[in-house]
């Protein structure tokens, strides 16, 4: 029942409005146990294939960003099922843990999986469909991040600066997740390292590496036509257009990671799928949260992001907007961003926080289409 709010119909949880571009949708400020948070997604392909949510209780803090890619069929059905395992995990164990992190993201691997395999005779291209997946938790002042593929995690740390007898301080970034891309040389020599008898495991292809020519990233939910080497040799797969001689599987869904406590000094978490870290670095990012009102942060992030993705191609962000999904998709990504505070501060419209109630803020499915009933959005198993 606790986690019954993050299923309902999506138009009871959306928090904001397109801000004058008809893509962007944005929740300016809301209060979890920690603090404030903001949240922001701006579309660009056909089918928006970015989800986002965070879950709010007293005891805990959760926090998704699912960067689709093939469809938006995987990264729906992580936003509808992978924080119902966390809280069904935790609450057997006891707690938050990295073992119940593992649970729960194997758990949404293997339904996702079990969806597949109903769905396979129907619509043999949902094999090809996967989605990076960036988590975080705060519980007991302690802070979880897991992730597979290349969305990221940063926080924005407090510092001292100048010598012993001067208080001034600045905010740094500190990178909290690991980017599992093909195009990052240490993760490219791990893959390599797993296939020592294929040398075309990784191949240069289109601008960028790629694991089999095919995809850049090397975790993932879903994806299931790489990690199923079964899968791959069914002749109605083939047809669809993918075949890919496989031995075993080339991705995988183990998470890397990272356990910290909290700190004082520790100010704010950006999560962001890759849309935003293609056009900001870490440094970048923390500064414009540093130097600017939490209300509508997130969006701010967002909306300096597509200034950067105008400015390569010499053009306005007021240009862009003008674009349809779709062909936006060839001037910038799918773009989430979630803006986690850390201080406890009341929220600047002087309200006092409830912190006796749970409450789920999700992202539209679909920003072009707020008002449509897709069949995809509702959860397919209630774990």
């Amino acid at each position: 029942m606790m986690m019954g709010s993050c299923y309902r119909t999506w138009e009871s949880c959306f928090g904001g409005g397109s801000g004058g571009d008809g893509l962007l949708w944005h929740m300016d400020l809301k209060p979890h146990a920690s603090g404030d948070y903001s949240i922001a997604v701006v579309q660009a392909n056909s089918s928006l294939e970015d989800q986002g949510q965070v879950f709010t209780s007293p005891a805990a803090t959760y926090i998704g960003v699912y960067d689709g890619h093939g469809g938006p069929e995987a990264s729906r059905f992580i936003t509808n099922h992978l924080f119902s395992f966390l809280h069904k995990f935790a609450l057997q164990e006891g707690g938050l843990s990295e073992e119940v992190i593992k649970k729960a993201i194997d758990a949404t691997e293997q339904e996702f999986l079990h969806l597949v395999k109903g769905s396979w005779l129907a619509q043999p291209q949902i094999a090809s469909v996967g989605s990076c997946c960036l988590v975080g938790a705060i519980a007991n002042g302690v802070l979880y991040v897991a992730n597979l593929g290349d969305s990221r995690a940063v926080l924005g740390r407090k510092v001292r600066g100048g010598s012993v007898n001067n208080a001034s301080t600045t905010v740094v970034a500190e990178r909290l997740s690991t980017d599992h891309n093909v195009g990052v040389e240490e993760v490219r020599k791990e893959v390599e390292a797993l296939h020592p008898d294929d040398a075309h495991i990784v191949v240069y292809t289109r601008g960028v590496w790629r694991i089999k020519g095919i995809i850049q990233v090397s975790r993932s939910i879903g994806d299931i036509y790489l990690k199923k080497p079964e899968l791959n040799r069914d002749p109605m797969f083939q047809q669809f257009g993918y075949p890919v001689p496989l031995k075993r599987a080339v991705m995988s869904a183990e998470p890397s990671i990272l356990i910290r406590e909290l700190r004082p000094q520790d100010l704010f978490l950006i999560f962001a799928s890759d849309g935003l870290w293609e056009q900001l670095s870490d440094e970048a990012a923390v500064e414009i949260v540093v130097k600017n009102p939490r209300i509508g942060i997130a969006k701010r992030l967002v909306r300096a992001a597509l200034q950067e993705a105008a400015k390569k191609r010499e053009m306005k962000y007021d240009d862009i907007k003008r674009l349809e999904k779709g062909v936006r998709r060839h001037f910038h990504d799918d773009i989430t961003v979630i803006v986690i505070y850390l201080d406890h501060q009341d929220s600047p419209n002087g309200r006092v926080k409830d912190n006796g109630m749970f409450n789920c803020t999700s992202a539209p499915v679909d920003i072009f289409a707020l008002n449509s009933d897709h069949a995809d959005d509702k959860p397919h198993i209630s774990p």
